[in-house]
């Protein structure tokens, strides 16, 4: 088990940051202190709950002592001891190295891969499924960039996705999603495969990743859109182009001071995610086929709309309610995401 010396560490470093912000901590301080708190409090109440268990424990050994408390003891320790072992798993778990970026908001892109139109409808529905999920979770979901084919599907979506918990639930989408299913484009009833990337990158801060100006190149143009006066003639959209990197981030709604800032944004956050990657990769270069390791040429779900069946491919888990995952609810799938995700991580503390 954890040695007694760490919990009391986790105990007074959450005392300390609790203290600093109810002494007024400076304005740069108070986002980094709040996280910190709310991961502490989080663990904090884990050891506590496992302590009381052991303290009961002894508690009731104790009566056992006594004639007249025996059977009373023997019922008490009976319970405690059954409790046990759950509340020591969730100490581990709530003692597992956490990934920082967990309870930021998260840069959603989702983009239609091979299928031609029929992936860019699948695209759109994806996007949908996202945006219902986001609901039931109560998260705010502000669409960044929006470019549509003909046919409705989605050439192109970036959006912010901010809530409780955001990022640490939505880095599993990262991946290759890939649909069979009769397209609207198909008159001859037969099942086409087509797929659509989602890549999930954590929200970059300002102060996190520095963006020299001479780094970068900002061009502007005119927004192209579906007709009207104002897109056709206003060069509001912005095209940021990181030099060093050669990474390319645009943004076309009609502020041209806002795209700037949404550009921006975005650009930060795949900086952001480039440095996890590269970080990630040097510790350790065989966890490519871990869950949740950002590799998003990794076909990683299907869709099967005859079937009614999601199958997602890195933990074998099939649900045969397609249609109830495709308005949003994916909670089950990410709960046994993050639970493989747990399992593997105590596996690599125990070797």
């Amino acid at each position: 088990m954890v040695p007694e010396a760490r919990l009391e560490e986790i105990e007074a470093r959450f005392q300390f940051v609790e203290a600093r912000l109810n002494a007024g901590a400076e304005a740069g301080d108070i986002a980094r202190l709040s996280r910190e708190y709310a991961d502490l409090k989080w663990i904090t109440g884990t050891i506590s709950a496992w302590r009381d268990l052991r303290d009961g424990i002894a508690e009731a050994e104790a009566m056992l002592k006594d004639p007249e408390m025996r059977d009373l003891a023997e019922e008490e320790l009976e319970t405690l001891r059954a409790a046990l072992p759950e509340a020591e798993q969730a100490l581990r778990v709530a003692l597992l190295p956490r990934d920082a970026a967990d309870a930021r908001p998260a840069m959603m892109e989702i983009r239609p891969g091979t299928g031609g139109e029929e992936a860019a409808l699948f695209a759109g529905t994806l996007l949908r499924m996202y945006r219902l999920h986001a609901e039931r979770h109560g998260w705010t979901f502000e669409m960044i960039e929006h470019a549509e084919t003909e046919l409705g599907g989605v050439k192109e979506a970036i959006v912010r996705v901010a809530g409780e918990g955001v990022f640490a639930r939505l880095k599993f989408e990262s991946g290759v999603h890939r649909v069979q299913r009769v397209p609207e484009t198909e008159s001859g009833g037969r099942i086409h495969t087509s797929a659509a990337t989602v890549a999930v990158l954590p929200e970059a801060e300002e102060v996190e990743i520095d963006i020299p100006v001479g780094d970068i190149r900002i061009d502007t143009m005119r927004a192209s859109g579906a007709g009207g006066q104002h897109v056709n003639t206003t060069d509001s959209a912005v095209r940021i182009t990181h030099l060093p990197t050669g990474l390319v981030v645009t943004s076309s709604e009609k502020s041209q001071h806002q795209n700037r800032a949404v550009a921006m944004a975005v650009l930060r956050a795949r900086l952001l995610d480039r440095q996890r990657s590269e970080s990630e990769g040097a510790r350790a270069a065989d966890r490519k086929a871990q869950v949740g390791s950002g590799d998003r040429s990794e076909r990683i779900r299907t869709y099967n709309f005859p079937q009614g069946r999601m199958t997602d491919h890195r933990i074998n888990l099939t649900l045969y309610r397609l249609e109830s995952v495709l308005n949003g609810d994916l909670d089950e799938v990410t709960d046994a995401l993050v639970a493989d995700d747990q399992a593997r991580k105590l596996a690599e503390l125990d070797t």
